[in-house]
């Protein structure tokens, strides 16, 4: 599956030793939610020093960069550009100094409310850095008459409307806060230092934790502000909690479908599990006898081998994905897509030839990366070709933080499952049921999932 991007990722750290290098470990974990920036801000209780670039993690930070980044507290942030454009100016964290001092913030999301509130903001003689919604939160906050830095941010985020996990680094406290829908994932871990003291993590996914051996203690709740503070007079405590919104979840049901690291724990639930079961309920929903079962590398494997194991059907796989190809310099005509996806992807010919294959697949955009798919399978000899997908049709752009096509570019909003199987030259196409992906989901009970992207049901008081 191609096409989607959501992105961004974030990363607070807070009273641990080497802050921006625990920083810069947690963005690489969580670097397939944004290659296109990077970037970090760092305390050291008296300044906030802050380093961005385009480009991966390990591209933008070396030793040298690092250094600078001095003291026991940052923030960080992948960028996957979802409103905005493409410069420097547009990399977070965003930093700035105001009346109370220096505050960095990094955003994940999309706030829907973004251009009236510039606008207001403009008129009343703010002057603007970068195209980044996020750069409203600076102005609103700098312009609050409120004495408490924790009392300006919720000012600001009263007069704000959106998605968004939030961070906020100052000299010497960190504040993280969810929208009241949850839309956008942020959880709490806990690390412990060398001399045996407490710090705090808070990221987008838990894969980070994992990498730096800090402990999940929670999810940051819908409409919940986290407070740090305590790291620079060594009396660090748990966060405080402050609910400024009472909570209304509907998390991104996406996020299981694609976004997230399988490793990881989303909105509390482990992704690789959820993701098998995707494939066990497509597989009761569509049965079929075939040789094998193949998934699109790398996010069809577990559906694969969910699917596999209810079906009975071998599980193989049957292509190979290139993990090395960056951006190419071709021109986009038909034959370079093709040559793109040949690059990325490679079929083996010996256990596809003369075979009647399943091939996995998580979900369907454009449908012009599964056509090349369903053609380097026949070139291979495959027999016949069964395109399954563990999600539902695509049919509607989302505007909560996630970098969609328009809907006149969504191919399953505009035509039929035989049309579209008509189109990617498969010899059968299956979609997972909406009910399927919900039933995937463990406990989830009468819990709500923000599925815009499949249903249209869009947010009310989140229209753009």
């Amino acid at each position: 599956m191609k096409d989607w991007n959501e992105k961004c990722a974030v990363v607070g750290i807070y009273n641990a030793y080497n802050a921006s290098i625990l920083s810069y470990y947690s963005l690489f974990s969580m670097q397939h939610r944004g290659q296109e920036a990077s970037g970090i801000s760092s305390s050291n209780g008296e300044k906030i020093s802050t380093y961005k670039n385009s480009g991966l993690v390990t591209k933008v930070f070396d030793e040298n960069t690092l250094k600078k980044l001095q003291g026991n507290s940052s923030i960080g942030h992948n960028r996957y550009s979802t409103a905005g454009e493409d410069s420097i100016d547009d990399c977070q964290p965003i930093f700035a100094k105001y009346s109370l001092g220096e505050l960095a913030i990094v955003h994940n999301g999309n706030l829907t409310n973004a251009k009236k509130v510039r606008k207001n903001l403009i008129e009343d003689g703010a002057i603007f850095q970068s195209h980044l919604d996020t750069e409203n939160l600076i102005h609103l906050i700098a312009k609050s008459h409120k004495h408490q830095l924790v009392d300006r941010i919720t000012d600001a985020i009263n007069q704000i409307e959106g998605a968004y996990a939030l961070i906020f680094l100052s000299r010497t406290k960190m504040f993280a806060v969810r929208d009241k829908y949850g839309l956008r994932p942020l959880s709490l871990g806990k690390i412990t230092n060398p001399d045996g003291s407490v710090g705090y993590i808070v990221a987008s996914e838990t894969c980070a934790f994992d990498l730096i051996g800090a402990e999940y203690v929670r999810d940051v709740e819908p409409g919940e502000m986290l407070v740090f503070e305590g790291a620079y007079s060594k009396h660090i405590t748990m966060p405080k909690s402050i609910k400024i919104f009472a909570a209304n979840p509907k998390p991104c049901i996406f996020e299981y479908v694609y976004f997230a690291r399988p490793d990881s724990k989303v909105f509390g639930r482990n992704v690789y599990e959820i993701r098998k079961k995707m494939g066990i309920e497509l597989a009761k929903e569509h049965k079929i006898k075939a040789d094998m079962v193949i998934p699109v590398p790398d996010s069809g494997v577990a559906a694969a081998i969910g699917y596999s194991r209810e079906s009975g059907i071998p599980f193989e796989l049957g292509i190979i994905r290139n993990h090395y190809v960056g951006r190419t310099f071709i021109e986009p005509t038909q034959s370079a897509r093709e040559l793109k996806v040949k690059l990325k992807l490679n079929p083996i010919a010996e256990i596809i030839e003369g075979k009647e294959i399943i091939i996995i697949d998580d979900s369907i955009v454009r449908g012009t990366t599964s056509k090349q798919i369903i053609k380097i399978l026949r070139q291979a000899g495959a027999k016949k070709i069964h395109l399954f997908i563990s999600s539902p049709p695509t049919i509607s752009p989302c505007y909560y933080g996630v970098d969609t096509p328009d809907k006149s570019q969504l191919i399953c909003a505009n035509h039929s499952i035989e049309e579209v199987r008509d189109f990617i030259g498969a010899d059968s196409l299956a979609f997972l049921s909406l009910q399927g992906l919900k039933n995937s989901i463990q406990n989830a009970g009468e819990e709500k999932f923000c599925q815009a992207c499949f249903d249209e049901n869009y947010i009310e008081d989140l229209q753009e």
